[in-house]
């Protein structure tokens, strides 16, 4: 990456900003490099960070007392991941987070995130926007799995996320809509 790469227009890429605000985002942000396997937050921890994807995929997931994971998102290039009933309460996490393709994240902590909606109130604007069109996903989400069929979920899926289902394995996808790695492979040979 170059001198001249700055997080601050990577992620308010269309929010005009000052040289200053510029500055005092980029010092506020921290950059991680994360490699294929390992796990960034595990249940039990508060989580302390929420994470922007620059490249790479990480997923978050919760294991049931069986012992069975639910894949509860992906985050790939410009999209946001954590645990965040944990980092907007003072409850420890549920999930885990883990890294499934090598990763460069950018993390902020809460009390810097704070920081940053008081300094730069559109900053606050920007991650309402961004919470509030993730709640819809989710609830979305929530709904479809609750009415359609595994393969409507599926085919909902490949269409929505494209992208992702190249850098994934087919258990995490399987475990995302919530079905068996066999159903899976029917629904794909019916589908082709």
């Amino acid at each position: 990456m170059n001198a001249e790469f700055s997080i601050a227009l990577e992620i308010f890429k269309n929010y005009p900003l000052s040289r200053e605000e510029v500055m005092f985002i980029n010092a506020q942000f921290e950059m991680v490099e994360v490699k294929k396997g390992d796990i960034i937050l595990h249940p039990g921890m508060s989580a302390e960070y929420q994470y922007y994807i620059y490249s790479g995929c990480l997923r978050s997931y919760f294991i049931d007392n069986y012992g069975k994971e639910s894949t509860i998102q992906f985050a790939i290039n410009d999209w946001w991941i954590s645990d965040y009933t944990s980092f907007f309460t003072t409850e420890k996490s549920v999930m885990c987070i883990d890294c499934i393709r090598d990763a460069q994240i950018y993390k902020i902590s809460k009390s810097d995130t704070k920081i940053l909606y008081r300094t730069i109130p559109k900053v606050e604007s920007f991650f309402r926007i961004k919470l509030e069109k993730a709640f819809a996903n989710f609830q979305k989400r929530i709904l479809e799995h609750l009415t359609l069929s595994a393969k409507d979920r599926y085919i909902k899926f490949i269409t929505n996320y494209p992208d992702i289902e190249q850098q994934v394995k087919n258990y995490h996808i399987a475990s995302y809509l919530g079905i068996t790695n066999e159903s899976l492979s029917r629904i794909r040979k019916s589908n082709s």
